[in-house]
């Protein structure tokens, strides 16, 4: 799938591919360190390069996986993933992941990854309901979450440990 998408500041949105694999694993070693909102901290992301790029190339066949890069110029400024299960009573959620880096938070990028992962679902023939799980304190996200239709699904209480302290997760969906 190739994705070009209106830019904000010059950036743009593209399907990832095994080229960008240590671009991506850099990335996301990178941003482990800039919020505590990840299921990672920093250089903690648990795939190689090698492991990224066949993730990449399995994703080809795959009607209910995608990851999105968000470029500024060459750098990647963030990434979106939607990720079905292969068992066909859950093929039709898709649960999404979406990470933008510091430098280039509070611009609208999110909100416009977030719309290609959305409309990435509502075309794929498969997605009918796309699902995400975020920390509960992380009002940000989730402000922009339920402004764009997801629906709170459930609380998962001391579902996220950081080490010192125990978080609750709420669990977010909309129906497409």
């Amino acid at each position: 799938m190739s994705m070009q998408s209106a830019s904000i500041e010059g950036t743009r949105i593209l399907s990832a591919q095994p080229l960008y694999a240590s671009q991506i694993v850099k990335f996301y070693n990178k941003v482990g360190g800039e919020t505590d909102y990840l299921s990672f901290g920093q250089d903690e992301y648990p795939l190689s390069a090698e492991e990224m790029a066949d993730t990449i190339e399995g994703m080809k066949d795959s009607h209910g996986n995608c990851m999105l890069l968000m470029m500024d110029g060459e750098e990647i400024v963030g990434i979106g993933t939607i990720e079905s299960s292969s068992k066909s009573r859950f093929r039709h959620v898709g649960t999404l992941g979406i990470v933008i880096s510091q430098s280039h938070a509070g611009k609208g990028l999110g909100r416009m990854l977030m719309n290609a992962l959305i409309d990435w679902s509502k075309d794929n023939g498969q997605t009918k309901k796309v699902s995400l799980v975020t920390r509960a304190d992380n009002e940000h996200a989730i402000a922009l979450y339920v402004s764009l239709g997801f629906e709170r699904e459930g609380l998962f209480r001391k579902d996220f440990y950081d080490g010192g302290t125990y978080y609750d997760s709420l669990s977010m969906a909309l129906f497409l």
